[in-house]
């Protein structure tokens, strides 16, 4: 966010008047008109930039300012700040009626650039911008490659092909593709000279030195971005502007429809070394101009590989060396992409790149454009590559996840490719333990990603795997931090060396062979290594990871983790890959993972509340597993503090058992399973209202009394012969809720809500076949035909229990 001083200086030009701005613009055209380029005009030039786009609504400005700004852009001496800040102001205050930009007339290639800026900023109108096109190219045509300025034009050409790629023609882009060619590949090897500035003292003219590699030597070949001179010619600028363009025209323009049957045999030929020789002779001048950018952008990246070899002299040309190597990988599997004749050819080039960069995590980011390349065209190349999908997925999170660059590009390849990687990558799948730590560290950021991608990596045979990660997200958070201080300590050497000794932080700890186990869990690389918590849920365990976390952390990774974490657990549970057993297997990790719980603030409310929408969509999915899990249900229900630890939840496990413990969802069910739960909940449901006159009376909330009384309503309707026990309960809770003890603890809304709830249900068992209908709803329920039919049976059945429920006729009933 912007700080105070910003924020002022925002409302300062929000509140400028109209006319306090016409005499702040008349003064500027004053200081413009006299040619007065000192440091007064160009503050106030700023002044005027920030006042036209600090609003969201237009500022009107005079024709006579907009008519000088124009004039101001034209006159070839004005200073680049001036005419900068000149073209940004109109670029806001544009289109109006009072100015018209044309650059038919415009001949010098800076003042083009900032023209044309201004018209390609307002889109597409009166045929703007096939003018701009149409003049660039013209300009491009009729100008020497010697001449001075011509690489603003690069910069325009791009500009057009963003706003509206479709209006070059097949003639235009065949020109273009020719130009980009020779810029390419046939730039000058020699150093530019420095403008003199004339005088006695210049220096005499030498002869232009060689261009050099980036280790100092002299390049033996012809010139890329990676050649290093002092100064630069103005074709090698173009050179380097082309390449910066290259992919984004290929992508729009590069396609040539290659037939597959041509490719093919092109591709044996590629294949053998004559193709090779002939790539680089003279019949390459006899392709059609897509086919030839593309043969001479294939030579452009091989050299830029072979140069990245090369050990740089200064440490930004080494990080120039990975950005090109990145660009340069991008663009060869671009060119397979458009034309698989090429794929043999250049998949020689990236393996060997493969082969020099593997072994050094600093070319991290550079694996990534490799990887995709084995993604898209191993397949067709025949090469076996689980290898490097294996180093990506493995070796890369458990070294770099700290690297919040290399994390974010990583998230967003799998993102991208996630089809992909889950259909034809093995690998994918099984190292989601791995690609967790990057969200486990930087959770902030790649959140919203991780959800996307999720999805993907869930798997009938990871899900409950995934599901225990989710939950242990935070503790991965802090077993990370721990491997940091581990590794910082042992850099410095102060680790402790004696094993018996009590850790006394988590940096220790990361040591300890006590805890080794747990870390070893945690830190995993591949999914299924070591026991999960279905094993380890002892309270030795639990009390391990809790102290684990209760170390002093950086607070924003862990505090981001708590956040994010329950929010990730709602895919794990989609319903494309969930079938009974399954099923089955969630809950029961729920259930015991209900009491298993990070104890850290809000992150038990948030992952309970989860559960609790979980519960019931699983068991909307497959309604039987309340009669398969009734024992484990039963023990969960059975314990009164579930009730005062996790109320949301338990109330939800309470609502799905009288929901789903039918016959009409299970056949198997039967009255002996009914009568079991009605037992359990009945002595829950005594134990949190009996009376107790010398010991505390916890509270309880409403919602769960009431959610108690109506599933024992529910159970005893499909057992009709637990009616009385439930009616006669129900007849107890007014003596219950008007006594003194009870009355002080809960308000008279709650008392309220309870007295009536039982009311309700009291006087529905009082007619057991139509509470049967009522409260044991069918599981054909949301079938219109039941609100829609005036014969079907559920009409009548509301119309008559309106009269059991009400005391008075409802309206439109007889008394």
């Amino acid at each position: 966010m912007f700080g105070v001083s910003a924020e002022n200086l925002l409302r300062q030009a929000r509140e400028v008047q109209d006319e306090d701005l016409q005499k702040f613009c008349s003064r500027i055209t004053t200081l413009l008109q006299n040619k007065e380029y000192n440091k007064e005009t160009t503050d106030s030039l700023q002044k005027l930039f920030l006042i036209v786009s600090a609003t969201k609504y237009g500022r009107t400005l005079p024709r006579d300012v907009l008519q000088k700004f124009h004039s101001t852009l034209c006159f070839l001496k004005a200073p680049q700040p001036v005419l900068a800040l000149c073209s940004a102001i109109l670029r806001e205050v544009l289109p109006c009626t009072t100015l018209t930009l044309s650059c038919d007339e415009v001949n010098d290639m800076k003042t083009m650039s900032l023209l044309s800026s201004i018209i390609l900023a307002q889109g597409s109108k009166n045929g703007d911008i096939e003018a701009v096109c149409s003049h660039v190219l013209k300009l491009l045509e009729a100008r020497q490659v010697e001449s001075q300025g011509s690489r603003f034009l690069l910069p325009i050409l791009s500009k057009v092909l963003d706003v509206a790629p479709t209006i070059l023609n097949e003639e235009q882009v065949n020109t273009v593709c020719k130009k980009l060619v020779d810029w390419l590949r046939y730039a000058s090897t020699l150093q530019g000279v420095p403008l003199s500035s004339g005088g006695f003292f210049s220096p005499r003219s030498r002869q232009p030195a060689s261009i050099l590699e980036v280790d100092g030597a002299v390049a033996g070949d012809f010139f890329t971005l990676l050649s290093i001179g002092h100064y630069y010619t103005e074709d090698q600028w173009l050179n380097m502007h082309s390449f910066s363009m290259i992919r984004k025209w290929l992508q729009y323009f590069g396609a040539s429809g290659v037939n597959s049957n041509d490719a093919d045999e092109k591709s044996e030929l590629d294949s053998s070394v004559m193709s090779i020789v002939s790539a680089s002779s003279t019949s390459s001048r006899l392709m059609p101009p897509k086919e030839r950018l593309r043969e001479k952008t294939f030579e452009y990246c091989n050299r830029l590989i072979e140069q990245s070899d090369r050990k740089a002299i200064k440490k930004s040309d080494s990080e120039l060396q990975k950005a090109c190597l990145i660009e340069a990988v991008t663009l060869l599997d671009l060119i397979c992409r458009q034309d698989p004749s090429f794929v043999y050819r250049a998949f020689q080039v990236v393996k060997a790149l493969y082969g020099r960069i593997s072994a050094d995590s600093g070319f991290a980011r550079v694996l990534l454009p490799v990887v995709q390349f084995y993604l898209n065209h191993s397949e067709l190349a025949a090469v076996d590559s689980e290898a490097i999908y294996r180093h990506l997925f493995t070796k890369i999170p458990s070294e770099l996840y700290h690297d919040s660059m290399v994390a974010f590009e990583i998230v967003q390849f799998c993102r991208r490719n996630r089809k992909k990687l889950s259909e034809n990558v093995g690998i994918f799948h099984k190292s989601f333990p791995n690609i967790f730590k990057f969200l486990a560290w930087n959770a902030s950021c790649l959140f919203p990603d991780f959800i996307e991608l999720l999805p993907e990596l869930i798997r009938p045979d990871t899900s409950l795997e995934i599901l225990h990660s989710l939950l242990d997200l935070p503790c991965l958070t802090a077993a990370l931090e721990a491997q940091l201080r581990s590794q910082s300590s042992l850099a410095s050497e102060k680790m402790i060396t004696d094993q018996n000794r009590k850790a006394l932080n988590s940096a220790e700890a990361f040591q300890n062979q006590y805890y080794r186990s747990m870390f070893s869990y945690i830190l995993r690389v591949e999914a299924g290594a070591g026991d999960t918590i279905d094993r380890e849920h002892t309270g030795q365990v639990q009390k391990k990871r809790n102290w684990v976390l209760l170390q002093p952390h950086t607070q924003s990774p862990l505090h981001c983790t708590c956040h994010s974490a329950p929010v990730c657990l709602e895919p794990t549970t989609g319903p494309e890959t969930m079938d009974g057993p399954l099923i089955n297997q969630l809950v029961l990790v729920i259930l015991e993972r209900s009491s298993l719980l990070y104890d850290i603030p809000d992150f038990k409310t948030e992952v309970q509340r989860v559960f609790s929408s979980q519960l019931l969509v699983l068991c909307k999915l497959y309604p039987p597993l309340i009669v398969e899990q009734s024992k484990e249900l039963l023990e969960f229900c059975a314990t009164v503090s579930n009730i005062i630890n996790k109320e949301t939840f338990f109330t939800h496990v309470v609502w799905a058992i009288g929901e789903y413990m039918s016959f009409s969802y299970d056949r198997c069910c039967t009255v002996e399973q009914i009568t079991k739960f009605f037992e359990t909940l009945e002595a829950l449901l005594f134990e949190i209202t009996q009376l107790r006159a010398s010991a505390h009376v916890p509270k309880y909330s409403p919602r769960v009394i009431t959610i108690l009384m109506t599933t024992l309503a529910k159970l005893a309707s499909r057992s009709q012969d637990l009616i009385p026990r439930v009616s006669m309960f129900l007849s107890k809770m007014r003596p219950f809720v008007r006594s003194a003890m009870i009355s002080s603890m809960y308000s008279e809304d709650d008392i309220q809500e309870i007295l009536t709830r039982a009311t309700e249900l009291n006087n529905l068992l009082k007619v057991p076949n139509v509470a049967q209908v009522i409260l044991g709803s069918s599981v054909d329920i949301v079938n219109p035909r039941w609100y829609k039919d005036t014969n079907a049976s559920l009409p009548l059945t509301l119309r008559t229990i309106s009269k059991v429920l009400q005391r008075e006729p409802a309206p439109g009933f007889s008394a």
